[in-house]
């Protein structure tokens, strides 16, 4: 299945995983739609897309936004929601206003954007959302992750049935080097990276570009739906 002459909206597309996404789709001829709540990250990102791109300004927890914005959309193929933000903390200590928050951004931002998206999609098209590796892998101090991926993974199994046959799939990455750790002071984030990079079986942390070759593999796979695609580098398993 090509991706040429196809409308892609990817919310959350302005920076890391969404923009290696959108970059990696409109280089195989798609029309890519970036939506994400800074017009200056927007704008850049723009920039570093080549080929047929545009962004709107969106915030995605915010159930009247996200409707209103499908609404004007019209028809279009593909739905790919990264957007999220997270806290972490041991269980016991953590505010639970903390977590509230990223259920607020990473299910129920997906859970508009599928809610309001899928009327809008094209036959053969499909729902790419996002989970994470801390709902397969304990992790001490990431209850908040665990338990908002969960979230979204059943939410894609129910979607994939009730919404056939338009094709709903989650992909679930470990640690990705994205400016989601750019606030982090440099020495302390480089030596995250290192001690997990020695952990897995590949040896390394994740690219965003790891990611997108997945996002462009659940777009043009028309077989594949209900599932979710693990890109962690085997973290899982250890």
């Amino acid at each position: 299945m090509s991706l040429k002459e196809k409308k892609v909206v990817i919310i959350g597309g302005s920076s890391g995983m969404g923009l290696a996404s959108a970059r990696a789709a409109a280089a195989e001829g798609a029309y890519v739609l970036i939506a994400g709540r800074s017009r200056e990250r927007l704008k850049k990102a723009l920039d570093e897309i080549e080929g047929e791109a545009d962004a709107h300004s969106l915030d995605v927890t915010r159930e009247d936004e996200v409707r209103d914005f499908f609404a004007d959309l019209g028809t279009f193929d593909h739905l790919v929601t990264t957007a999220a933000s997270g806290a972490s903390g041991p269980f016991l200590e953590i505010d639970s206003a903390a977590v509230r928050e990223v259920f607020e951004s990473k299910f129920w931002g997906q859970y508009y954007a599928a809610r309001y998206g899928a009327a809008g999609i094209q036959p053969g098209g499909s729902i790419t959302m996002f989970a994470g590796v801390a709902s397969h892998k304990p992790l001490p101090g990431l209850v908040a992750y665990a338990a908002v991926n969960g979230a979204v993974e059943g939410l894609c199994r129910t979607l994939a049935v009730e919404l056939a046959p338009l094709r709903v799939n989650v992909i679930s990455p470990g640690l990705v080097m994205t400016p989601v750790y750019a606030a982090m002071p440099e020495p302390e984030r480089e030596a995250m990276f290192e001690t997990v990079a020695a952990k897995l079986p590949v040896g390394r942390v994740g690219r965003p570009e790891d990611v997108a070759g997945t996002v462009l593999y659940l777009m043009k796979n028309g077989y594949t739906t209900g599932t979710v695609i693990h890109v962690d580098g085997g973290h899982r398993l250890v």
